[in-house]
């Protein structure tokens, strides 16, 4: 009998995508190869704690009438004390101490802050455990998208025309921000620069809703990006890493068609709201998608990630430009990144398994 590996599946987490992290869990505690992986449920609750779940998937079933979400049963579990060992403990409510054993790979599928910014990835390479995914500097460019435009500006990579805003700024020159908009050209889009899955944006169609369009994004961040709105298709496109010595490869596209909506927010991402079609494959030239690949293939590694990407662009009339890059996107079956995958040939479980063999071979 094969050896089975081990695989800490971590999600939750602090940030306000806590929930789609959940489904994501869900999706992928119903689709892992149980023939290859014992999978150990690690959920962060929204206050930080590292809690042991049940290895149950309609528990963090996507339902917009309930968003799943971590309970705080009482567990904490309990990383290895050094390097030495990869060996996680769980103390159980009633305080007694059990092992878990040891982890051959973590799987971090937190989104957002204190979890996709390179501070989780920070924890585990202290740890000494591999784990999907980008390391700490790649994921903190990802998750700044004020630091992503500029990497990839330098790179030589077509991006949105933008203006980076503080809350001091904001506060104390609200008449410069009013000016900055201006200049870039209504409507502007307005965001957190750190946070993801479109929570706290707003396009602010005139000067006068920037005002809430600041405090919903404000709300999120203490930064936020004021951007330039591109007229265009909205299409992305899936990237995984290489094995050691060889390139990473992208997928078909995907598409995103807004018929009744301002943007692709997040109740359309998640909660089933009308006014948007997903449309996988794009319909693309053939040199079109060779040259949306090599672009997010450039852009994965200008900000050098590892394990798997989405990149999101505009395709305008002067060709295409990144609209942003996903260092851990969503992951749940119906969402783009496994959907171009499973469209290019790779199913949701055999995607799984390709992401935890690239962590183990880095």
């Amino acid at each position: 009998m094969t050896h089975k590996l081990t695989v800490a599946l971590l999600f939750g987490g602090r940030s306000s995508e806590h929930s789609i992290s959940c489904a994501t869990a869900g999706g992928v505690l119903s689709a892992i190869d149980r023939e290859r992986f014992t999978v150990i449920p690690i959920g962060m609750t929204s206050d930080g704690a590292f809690t042991l779940q049940p290895d149950d998937a309609a528990l963090f079933a996507l339902n917009p009438a309930a968003m799943p979400h971590v309970a705080d049963n009482g567990t904490r579990v309990r990383w290895p004390e050094s390097t030495a060992s990869r060996e996680l403990s769980v103390v159980e409510a009633d305080g007694t101490v059990r092992s878990l054993g040891a982890v051959d790979v973590v799987f971090p599928i937190l989104h957002g802050p204190f979890g996709e910014d390179g501070t989780i990835q920070g924890l585990l390479e202290l740890a000494g455990l591999p784990f999907v995914g980008s390391g700490v500097l790649a994921s903190a460019l990802g998750m700044d998208k004020h630091f992503t435009k500029t990497v990839l500006r330098q790179a030589g990579i077509a991006v949105a025309p933008w203006q980076t805003v503080t809350a001091r700024s904001w506060a104390t020159d609200p008449a410069g921000v009013e000016s900055a908009v201006t200049a870039l050209g209504l409507p502007v889009f307005v965001k957190p620069a750190r946070a993801g899955s479109s929570v706290g944006v707003s396009k602010v169609s005139s000067l006068g809703g920037l005002a809430d369009a600041m405090a919903t994004a404000l709300a999120e961040d203490d930064k936020v990006l004021i951007e330039a709105t591109l007229i265009g298709r909205e299409v992305e496109i899936g990237v995984l890493g290489g094995r050691p010595g060889q390139a990473p490869r992208a997928s078909v596209a995907g598409e995103v068609i807004v018929s009744g909506r301002d943007f692709y927010d997040f109740d359309a991402k998640y909660l089933d709201a009308p006014g948007i079609d997903l449309v996988c494959p794009a319909e693309l030239s053939e040199a079109e998608l060779a040259e949306m690949a090599e672009l997010a293939v450039r852009t994965f590694e200008a900000i050098g990630c590892a394990g798997l990407a989405r990149v999101d662009f505009f395709l305008t009339a002067d060709g295409f430009v990144v609209n942003e890059i996903n260092t851990m996107p969503g992951f749940t079956p119906i969402s783009m990144f496994p959907t171009c995958w499973l469209n290019s040939g790779l199913s949701y479980p055999e995607l799984i398994s390709e992401l935890i063999e690239l962590a183990l071979a880095e």
